[in-house]
């Protein structure tokens, strides 16, 4: 039987670059190499893109070949520019492995839509949904599931800060792991920190704090067909929790905890995810998502985000969720590469 042959695009130009990176590496220790033909994309943080032999810490300086994805379907994948020609490489399916901004957002789905490749994760018009915060919130309350109070802040918006009921949260409206994020506790702060989000979008969500746990659900799958993982709980012990920006995330973070299972009730556990379920479908996620939520010490879930391209590390927290409920990282590509496909062939 011939091998899969799968692209597996890393890197890319948001502040998330380094953590794409490490996703990239865990996924290629994982990729099972008797079923799949990987060719590695890397995009450096200026955008330039580059087949190279792995994704390596050092991959940039590495032996590599500039190449594009090309968006005419009869060449189905790749093509690697060579002095005075180029070569094609046709492609199988696309697993993009990118966090953030145009990687999470539908820029990269609308480029493989136009390609005509099958790629694992939502589509173009869930991406975007859920990369925004303030949309996301819209449509998940639309069908009844529970959000944050919640204003948006346009690029020149005058604000004032006496509005507000405080704690907040000022966090930038499209970006991820907690960059950009500020807690705020009074009115004083509270323009520093839109300062703050700005410089990672022009659009900011101010919301109220929840009183409550944060956790996590896993889901993979498409349609009626879902997979909820583990759920997670992050415990503090100050401030709040800001993944992927300690200096050495692998050792662990200063100030959280993971705990997987949970230490909730069956009952509550249940609710969880259920509501991770009701929340995926509501966006039209598919192939996988992390669903974030709050559990309040009365028993409510209250939506926090949801990440269409959940981090993949050594230390994320959607592989250790699967991982607990007994799909290792393996399972997890080899069930998203075949929900792709599956989907693909409708």
């Amino acid at each position: 039987m011939d091998k899969l042959r799968i692209g597996i695009i890393f890197g890319g130009c948001s502040e998330e670059h380094p953590v794409s990176v490490k996703s990239a590496r865990e996924i290629a220790r994982s990729l099972d190499t008797d079923t799949y033909e990987p060719f590695y994309i890397g995009i450096t943080p200026s955008g330039a893109w580059k087949l190279c032999d792995s994704p390596a810490a050092d991959w940039e300086n590495g032996p590599s070949r500039p190449v594009l994805l090309s968006p005419d379907r009869t060449v189905h994948g790749l093509l690697v520019l060579e002095p005075g020609r180029y070569d094609t490489i046709r492609l199988d399916v696309v697993l993009p492995v990118l966090h953030g901004k145009l990687g999470e957002d539908g820029a990269i789905q609308g480029l493989l839509e136009l390609s005509g490749i099958p790629y694992v994760g939502c589509d173009v018009a869930s991406s975007a949904l859920c990369m925004d915060k303030s949309l996301t919130y819209l449509v998940a309350a639309a069908a009844g599931i529970a959000t944050p109070t919640f204003w948006t802040v346009t690029a020149h918006e005058d604000l004032d800060p006496g509005r507000f009921t405080y704690p907040v949260f000022v966090k930038p409206a499209r970006s991820g792991s907690s960059f950009g994020v500020s807690k705020v506790a009074g009115q004083d702060d509270l323009l520093r920190a839109v300062k703050t989000a700005r410089q990672y979008d022009a659009k900011v969500l101010i919301e109220e704090a929840v009183a409550g746990s944060e956790i996590g659900c896993a889901i993979l799958g498409n349609d009626g067909e879902l997979l909820a993982g583990e759920v997670d709980q992050i415990v503090l012990s100050h401030g709040f929790f800001k993944i992927h920006q300690e200096a050495d995330p692998e050792s662990g973070s200063e100030n959280a905890t993971p705990l997987v299972p949970a230490p909730i009730s069956a009952q509550s556990r249940a609710r969880v995810q259920e509501t991770a379920k009701t929340v995926y479908r509501a966006l039209g996620c598919r192939g996988l998502a992390r669903v974030d939520l709050f559990l309040t010490d009365g028993g409510d879930i209250v939506l926090n985000e949801v990440n269409t391209l959940p981090g993949m590390t050594s230390y994320s927290r959607y592989p250790r969720m699967m991982r607990a409920a007994g799909v290792p990282l393996a399972d997890v590509i080899d069930r998203t590469v075949a929900l792709a496909l599956t989907g693909a062939r409708r």
